[in-house]
């Protein structure tokens, strides 16, 4: 069956899937119809949405709003809505704070929603809020959270470990497998960020014996200002530093902009997880090496389909083909679903390819 490509799905174009139930946008590049100008990475105003009809809808809950990795997240869940008709739609709050999260997450509750699609902004924060959505019925389908306890299933794109192993392979690549480096995530309770460092730091020392972690993991908050605060605190503490790896979207965004403003380009290698539009400025000037993501668009919309098929009392099966790229034969373990790899990897070379 045709999927979504990495480029893009038109709003336009549909198939269904083989859940039987729901409409999936077609690849671009496959044959059928395609309206000019219909990427949803064109439109995404990053509010705290929230406009949809709350009672028996499914509602995707971003860890904040208003950045642009989930302003994408905001463009799949409306693209979802827009190509199946279902009554879904997305909100959230713009305080990178879990406890307005779980404010958001009980008005939601209290609204008669029919499935909740969450990315936590720490897991461990929304268990109790979680356990209440569950017990009045509500389906939860969340993003991010490997280890969540309250869920019927966590989406995944790729095993955590296997990103990270990537990521510290492209950062060696950058130092020449030699120097100092350091980490920074999002949060220190952001599970899918600390088992990247994790992975990282073993796939390092295991491989990499020339190279060598300084410090703790730097905290950000998904704030490009404090990534860059701490990269410049990195550089005073640690002059020998050869490398970063950072994690929330964020994070190589502050970096970057420290190495530019020391001139230091040709003498740090910094990777981590961003988006080409956030980047692409860094990326040409040599600030930034490498980013690495996946689609968070096509992770919302992978949300919402196994949200309604739960509603719909169907069942998830594992080799199933989400319609979607880089969920094309899924694995199930336990109760994540993981996608296939779906990660892509942008350098200054390729970081004109996409618009978002």
């Amino acid at each position: 069956m045709s999927r979504t490509s990495r480029s893009m799905p038109s709003r336009r174009s549909m198939l269904y899937a083989g859940f039987g139930v729901f409409a999936l946008p077609a690849a671009l590049a496959a044959c059928g119809t395609t309206e000019e100008g219909a990427d949803p990475a064109g439109g995404a105003g990053g509010g705290e949405g929230g406009d949809g009809d709350a009672k028996g809808a499914v509602v995707t809950v971003p860890k904040l709003t208003g950045i642009p990795w989930f302003n994408r997240m905001e463009e799949g869940a409306e693209l979802y809505a827009e190509d199946t008709g279902e009554n879904a739609y997305y909100q959230g709050s713009a305080e990178a704070d879990a406890a307005a999260q779980v404010r958001v997450i009980e008005d939601l509750i209290a609204s008669g929603v029919s499935a909740l699609c969450v990315t936590p902004f720490q897991p461990d924060a929304v268990e109790q809020v979680l356990a209440k959505a569950m017990d009045a019925d509500i389906v939860v389908i969340t993003h991010e959270a490997p280890t969540i306890e309250n869920a019927d299933y966590d989406i995944e794109a790729f095993k955590n470990d296997e990103y990270g192993i990537n990521l510290m392979d492209e950062l060696a690549k950058a130092m020449g497998e030699e120097g100092e480096y350091a980490q920074m995530v999002g949060s220190l309770s952001s599970t899918t960020h600390m088992e990247w460092v994790d992975a990282a730091k073993k796939h390092q020392e295991e491989n990499y014996p020339k190279m060598k972690l300084v410090g703790d993991r730097v905290e950000t908050s998904d704030d490009a200002q404090k990534a860059y605060e701490g990269m410049q605190e990195l550089l005073s503490a640690y002059p020998n530093l050869k490398g970063v790896q950072g994690s929330a979207s964020t994070d190589v965004v502050g970096v970057g902009q420290a190495v530019e403003e020391a001139g230091l380009q040709d003498s740090i290698s910094v990777v981590g997880t961003a988006t080409p539009k956030d980047t692409v400025d860094l990326l040409e000037s040599g600030a930034i090496d490498v980013i690495q993501f996946w689609d968070p668009g096509f992770a919302a919309y992978a949300q919402n389909v196994v949200a309604k098929t739960l509603l719909d009392g169907g069942k998830v099966e594992e080799g199933a083909d989400l319609g979607v790229e880089g969920y094309s034969s899924i694995t199930i373990e336990d109760k994540i679903i993981y996608g296939d790899k779906a990660w892509i990897n942008v350098t200054a070379e390729n970081s004109g390819d996409y618009d978002y």
